[in-house]
Parts: structure tokens; sequence; C-alpha cells
């Protein structure tokens, strides 16, 4: 009787406490997680994603990928800003929108965020699907359209099924995986 109580208790703490390791990892990884994937701007973002209707997990996966959250970012290429756009887009965009700023303000995050999130948008209404968004915001806009009339690149729908380029086929990758998991962490 007393050895099968021991080996009761027993079994009961070793559950336990297994339960408690697990909820604990599962807390540290969250909470790295979170950390490597954290909401600044939120502001900005939840502003813009309500005006333009892009999802706010979309919007922090583009951040995320493009600059990593730091506003003053240059890539190689000449996009600026924390969603990376370039000068000539953004001066495309402040058009379309009836309005005159100078290209330094793809610095200020606001603005950054306001109009790669309308970029965002604008790509969507011309794609529907955000794989090829993804692929747009990368390559541009009219390779995504010539991929999409493409057999070897797209299916009947116009669907990508093979992005040609390399460097789009994984940006396209990490911002959607950044996006999946954003929506994981803050659902």
């Amino acid at each position: 009787m007393k050895k099968l109580l021991r080996r009761t208790v027993t079994a009961v703490l070793i559950i336990a406490l297994s339960l408690g390791i697990g909820l604990g990892y599962d807390r540290i990884c969250d909470y790295i997680d979170r950390r490597l994937y954290p909401r600044d701007y939120r502001e900005y973002v939840e502003r813009y994603s309500a005006l333009y209707g892009v999802p706010d997990h979309i919007i922090y996966a583009v951040i995320k990928v493009e600059s990593d959250f730091e506003s003053n970012a240059v890539s190689s290429a000449g996009a600026v800003g924390l969603m990376q756009m370039l000068p000539d887009t953004f001066l495309w965009l402040c058009s379309r929108q009836g309005e005159t700023l100078d290209e330094g303000m793809l610095y200020d995050p606001e603005t950054s965020i306001r109009y790669g999130t309308y970029y965002l948008s604008y790509l969507y209404s011309e794609f529907g699907m955000w794989e090829s968004v993804f692929a747009a915001y990368n390559a541009g806009p009219n390779r995504v359209k010539e991929w999409a009339a493409d057999t070897r690149y797209a299916d009947e729908n116009g669907a990508l099924t093979n992005i040609p380029f390399a460097e789009t086929r994984t940006y396209t990758k990490k911002v959607q995986d950044a996006a999946q998991l954003y929506q994981k962490l803050y659902p």
C-alpha cells in the first residue's frame, strides 16, 4: 500500500513538474518572440491599418522584414525608412493623395507607416493576394503583373506559384512567416 501511494505521489509530482516546465517554456518562448517581433509605433500602425484596410499584422511584418523597426534605415537600392520605400514611389503616392511632401519625410516613422500602408493597400487592390502584394512591394508591381500572366510563374487565377527572382522569393517568404508569427503572438 505504501509502495503504491509513493508511486502515485511520484507520478503526480512528475506530471505537475512537466506541466510547469512546459508552461514556463511556452511563456519564455512567447516573451522572446515578443521581444524579437515587437509592435513599435503601434499608434500609427493601428491608425493607418484602419484607414487603409490593411491588417496590422501585415504592416508589422513588412516593417520587421524591411527595416527591423529602424526608422533611419537605408537600403543599398536607396529605399528609406521603416517601410523601406523608394523616394520615387513615395513621391508618386504623395501625388495620388494630392500632397507634396519632401522625400526626407520617409525617415519620419508616421509618414513611412502611412505611405507604406497606403502602398500595401494600393497593391492589394491591384493583386488581391498578399503573396503577390509582398512580391510587388519588393520587385515592383509591373514585374509581378508579368509573372501573374505567365504560366511558368502563376496559376490560371494569377496566383504566383514560382517567383523567378530569388531575392523576391526569399523576401515574400520572410514577410509571410513574420505575418503569421505576429498574428499568433498578438491575436
